[in-house]
Order: structure tokens, then sequence, then C-alpha cells
């Protein structure tokens, strides 16, 4: 193809356009800039110099300046949000929805944040009354959840389960909780006084259906299998029906034997009120010797104390500790040694030692052992518990103390 001299006229005129473009975009740029109050440049200059606090508030101040910024709304909500600033964000979000020219998808924004907030400050009928109001938005579902959560805290498991069952209506989830709402209705009927038996029943039932539900397509849970299976013991205790009461105890045993420590104290009380207390002695010690742990090793050690005296307590101490070496066990053992002395009079079976300043040292380095640990916070507690106290999470504690995870 031939070169054609009249072409090279399109140089000048390409590079006269790229020019007045350049020139346009300058031109409207420093239109835009004269139109930023100043104090939006102050905050700029204040983020710089590493003063978020002042930079806050030459950033509420262009807010106030000019309505039509959103955007910073909702970021400066957001960020008194996070700092605690409970009365700030939800002016700032409250503000927001009183706009009548606020389009749809922004006050929807708006009332999320508003309602997260009241949730946050703890006022929790308003967060309730705002979630509820975003049904038919595009935030139905987060709202859902949070209500939820709301419900949990105020230990309303009607409403809690009601709002599990329309979420799953909504979206193919599981809800592993819903077993927790259930096991906790049927331990409220159980604390009545005088006992709900038939409202535990129904509420026990209700579980095992729950918990078959969330079984599907995924590993059943066994912290929700085996408070079942110590309610329905609590249950058949106060109905008298002892041999029930058993095989649920006992069936946590084989299932679940990681969660033995939760269910011995509840099985050796069943076995002593009927003067049986050798033989379920000696189911507990068969057991420690398939699934050692430490809160089994206390309590048998406790009753072989009580039962045979401070020899055979000891022989299977020493063997035990031998077999799985713990501080935390040593400490329990001496802590029983020095707070019952044994009924046959029996003296120490460390002669001329000195009990309670071993004890003493070895407590110092056992105490942060002697805990259930949650594995989504961290949360350490004393007791074992169902839903973590720190972030409310369900089935988050191992069923082992803290020395035998590490």
């Amino acid at each position: 193809m031939d070169f054609e001299p009249w072409w090279l006229i399109f140089v000048p005129v390409l590079f006269a356009l790229g020019w007045l473009a350049a020139r346009f975009d300058i031109r409207q740029m420093l239109s835009e800039t004269r139109v930023l109050p100043d104090s939006y440049f102050r905050g700029l200059n204040f983020l710089l110099n590493e003063e978020p606090d002042r930079a806050i508030d030459a950033f509420v101040e262009v807010a106030k300046l000019d309505p039509e910024t959103t955007e910073l709304h909702f970021a400066l909500g957001s960020l008194f949000r996070r700092r605690g600033e409970m009365e700030r964000a939800i002016r700032v979000h409250q503000s927001l929805l009183n706009r009548a020219d606020l389009p749809t998808a922004e006050r929807e924004h708006a009332q999320n944040e508003l309602a997260q907030d009241f949730l946050k400050a703890g006022m929790l009928d308003r967060a309730e009354a705002g979630f509820k109001a975003l049904a038919d938005s595009r935030y139905a579902l987060d709202a859902l959840r949070s209500l939820i959560r709301i419900y949990e805290s105020e230990h309303d498991w009607p409403r809690a389960i009601d709002a599990v069952k329309t979420l799953r209506g909504l979206v193919d989830e599981p809800v592993p909780q819903l077993v927790h709402y259930h096991c906790e209705q049927a331990q409220a009927a159980l604390a009545q006084k005088p006992s709900d038996t038939d409202a535990a029943q129904v509420a026990l039932d209700a579980a095992d259906h729950a918990a078959g539900l969330s079984a599907k397509g995924l590993p059943a849970s066994k912290a929700s299998h085996v408070r079942i299976a110590m309610l329905r013991a609590a249950l058949a205790r106060l109905e008298g029906n002892t041999k029930l009461e058993r095989m649920h105890l006992e069936s946590v045993l084989t299932d679940e034997p990681d969660y033995a420590g939760l269910v011995a104290e509840a099985l050796l009380e069943s076995y002593r009120q009927a003067g049986e207390s050798a033989t379920v002695l000696d189911l507990l010690q068969k057991q420690y010797a398939k699934h050692p742990s430490l809160d089994l090793f206390n309590i048998i050690f406790r009753e072989l104390r009580a039962q045979q005296g401070s020899g055979p307590a000891w022989a299977f101490a020493r063997g035990a500790l031998r077999l799985h070496p713990s501080l935390l066990g040593l400490d329990r053992l001496l802590e029983a040694e020095l707070s019952a002395p044994g009924d046959d009079g029996e003296a120490s079976p460390v002669p001329g030692a000195d009990l309670t300043l071993l004890r003493s040292l070895i407590h110092k380095h056992t105490q942060r052992l002697d805990r259930y640990a949650c594995r989504n916070c961290g949360f350490q507690a004393r007791r074992y518990y169902w839903q973590c106290p720190g972030c409310n999470a369900w089935e988050t504690y191992s069923p082992r103390r803290l020395e035998e995870l590490e």
C-alpha cells in the first residue's frame, strides 16, 4: 500500500483534539474542586498528619454543609459505630432517613445501618423494629440473622425458633443452633417448680427432629446429641425412671466418649442412690482406661478414696499419671487429699511430704490450664458452655480442659 502525503494533515488534527480534551478535563476538575468546601481539605490534611479526631470533626462539618454527600454520611456513621460512639452514629443515620429525597436503595442502606447502631448500643427493642422494617428489602437475610441474635440474647426461644424456620424457608443452609433452642426450652421446663415434664418432652422431641435435619449432608453434631441425651436423662430422673436415665447417660460414654466427663457425675449419683456405687466405679474406670480425661480422673480418684481408702486411690492416681502425665491431674489429686481425709484414717501415702507446699507450687502453674476454651474467640471458662459467653457462638467449646488440648 502506497503512502499518501495528504495523510500528514491528520497528525496536527489529532494533536489538537487531544490538547482540547486535556484542557476540558482540567477545567472540569478545577470546577469540581472549587465546589468542595474547605472543611474537606482540612479533614484530609488532619488525616495525613495522623490527627483522626480533628479529621472526623472536619468531615462532619462537610456533611452538614453538603447534605448530598450520602456516602460520606455512611462512612462517618460506620466509623462512629466502630469507635463505640453510638449516639453520633445513630444521629448520622437518622439524619439520612429524615431526608424525603433519599433514593429507595440508600434509604434501605440507612435503615440497616441504624438498626445495627441500635443493636450495638444494646437498644434491642429499637433494633428489632429496625430489622423488621427490612423484611422486604435487599437486606432481608442479614436482618433476619440479626433478629435471631436479638432473640437469643433475650432468651426468647419461641421467636428465635420461628425466625430460624423463616430463614430456612428463604435459604437452604443448616442452622445447628436450632437444636439448642429446643434444648433451652426443655431445660427451662425442667427447671420450673414443679417441673413441666410434658413441655420438656415436646421440646426434646423437636430437638431430635432438628438434629436430624441439621445432619443431612453434614456430619452429625456431637454436642447437640450429648445435650439431648443429658436432658432426656434429667427428665427420666424426674419421672423416677432410673433405667432410662442410665441408658441415656451411658449412651454418651459409648457414642461420644470425649464428653464422658460431662455425664460421669450424674451417672455416679444415679448408681449411688440405688446402692450400686461399686458398679458405677468399675464402669468409670473401664471408661477411663479406653478414653482418659482429666474430669474422669478427678471423679474416679475421689470416689475410690471414699469407697476404698487412700491406698487404692493413690495407686490409681500413680498409674494414671504415669501413663498420662498431667500437672492438672496431680493438682486435683493433691487438692482432694488435702480437703477430704480418708474415712479409714490412713496417713498420706507420701510419708514426710509437705502436700500443702507441693500443691501451692503446682496450683500456680495449673490455674490457667484448668479451663475450657472457645475455639472461635478463645474465651476461657471453668465450666462447660454450649454457647460461648464471649462470642455467642454455639458448640465451640471442646469437652476437654486446656492442658489436654496442648
